[in-house]
């Protein structure tokens, strides 16, 4: 069994390109587990063959949400790209995917408010052909999720009524409040959180509210290393900080709680070892 599992990291990503090996060992050494995440075709592919070379590696495919073209006519989610890597064995969900309105596809600087409604429609677009796709081979979601969780839950409530139970998966590094907290959860849907609450507080009353069985761990590696990594890049190893900090807020014990992010991880994602 593993002991710890990060649900969200980018392995394919060029930050680990002089040293994925070493992460991995890193990762093995420590007991950590994780599912890398692509963000276009191109970078799904590049996951499948890290995780096939790895036995504490799994995937997510799927199209990030500003990884699509500004043109809302042109072709964006490829499903015939995608149909031909999601029946391999170490793909376990679909994403990640969503709606992103809290920065500028081509900027992080640029306010969001420059995002034009056009990219929102585009966005829309993709979402629900992933959705479609998700419901169609059965594999939970990773949802990206910045700014727009009141488009995405109407989204996601639309669908539910016509998937049901198959339509279900994670909203990867919560930030909501707990009121959106519990919508995702009555659609299905569990939680995750990052290193972020090592060193803010803002979101420890999410990470309370949500229920044992439906909250998970991740880092978002290379991005927002926990303390005592803040500024470094960060990496999968790391999620043992996050995992301490989340028993701690929830006044149990670190055992208790890797226990059950483990199994958490491997339900929902329909891990079998």
């Amino acid at each position: 069994m593993p002991e710890f599992f990060d649900i969200h990291s980018h392995l394919h990503f060029p930050d680990y390109d002089k040293d994925r090996e070493e992460v991995i060992a890193r990762m093995l050494e420590r007991g950590v587990w994780t599912i890398s995440v692509g963000v276009n075709l191109e970078t799904s592919k590049k996951e499948i063959e890290i995780a096939e070379k790895h036995k504490n590696v799994y995937t997510a495919i799927g199209l990030h949400p500003h990884d699509g073209p500004d043109d809302v006519s042109t072709q964006t989610f490829n499903e015939e790209g995608f149909a031909k890597l999601v029946v391999h064995p170490k793909v376990v969900a679909i994403g990640e995917c969503g709606l992103d309105y809290g920065r500028s596809k081509n900027d992080p600087n640029i306010p969001s408010d420059t995002i034009t409604e056009a990219d929102k429609i585009r966005q829309k677009k993709d979402f629900e052909k992933q959705i479609d796709f998700a419901a169609k081979y059965d594999k939970p979601m990773m949802l990206h999720v910045r700014n727009a969780h009141e488009d995405v839950l109407d989204i996601l409530a639309a669908k539910k009524k016509i998937y049901g139970e198959k339509l279900r998966g994670n909203a990867h590094f919560f930030t909501g409040t707990t009121e959106i907290e519990q919508k995702y959860l009555n659609l299905g849907f569990s939680v995750s959180f990052t290193g972020v609450i090592t060193f803010v507080k803002a979101y420890d009353e999410a990470v309370k509210y949500a229920p044992l069985d439906m909250i998970m761990s991740e880092t978002d590696a290379p991005f927002v290393a926990p303390i005592p990594h803040r500024g470094e890049r960060n990496e999968p190893s790391y999620v043992e900080q996050v995992v301490e900090k989340m028993a701690q807020i929830k006044g149990i014990s670190t055992e208790e709680m890797k226990k059950n992010l483990v199994n958490n991880a491997l339900k929902i994602f329909r891990i079998s070892l």
